[in-house]
């Protein structure tokens, strides 16, 4: 009888850590350039709420290294859905993250709120840092999913 309950006890905190799991995650990041040396190293990409829910916002966080100062720039963000291109933009980098960047570790955030319509299905988005001088930071591509529904978190 004690077996039944513990077994029940360990199935149902197996699917509370399955329900929230999924409300963030960090995806694999592909170099543009494999061979070039960026003065900006990126460790990492968080995504959340995941999958992206349409009509609500969701938060890209990039965690990255800077070999030196950055006083200002931007990123330039380009999207692709099924391999077709399908959306840029452009954002001050000291909109994103604070500035002066100092040499070492620091995070660019950015949040958006995807239309109601955008369809369901896996994305790729390609994002360029360039500083005030135009010089190229870094260059990195990663994959992301839009759900079919609203999010997880939302219930």
């Amino acid at each position: 009888m004690e077996t039944v309950h513990f077994n029940g006890m360990i199935a149902a905190l197996f699917v509370s850590l399955c329900l929230l799991a999924p409300l963030t995650q960090a995806t694999d990041v592909q170099y543009c350039d494999k061979q070039a040396d960026y003065s900006v190293k990126v460790k990492g990409v968080e995504i959340s709420p995941y999958p992206v829910a349409r009509g609500k916002p969701a938060t890209f966080s990039i965690s990255a290294v800077a070999d030196g100062a950055i006083t200002g720039g931007k990123l330039v963000i380009d999207v692709a859905y099924f391999g077709w291109h399908i959306h840029s933009e452009t954002h001050d980098l000291c909109a994103e993250t604070s500035c002066p960047v100092t040499t070492g570790d620091f995070v660019v955030a950015h949040s958006q709120v995807l239309p109601g319509f955008t369809p369901p299905g896996s994305y790729s988005l390609t994002m360029k840092m360039y500083d005030a001088d135009k010089n190229e930071l870094t260059c990195i591509g990663f994959g992301f999913d839009i759900g079919f529904a609203s999010s997880v978190a939302d219930s």
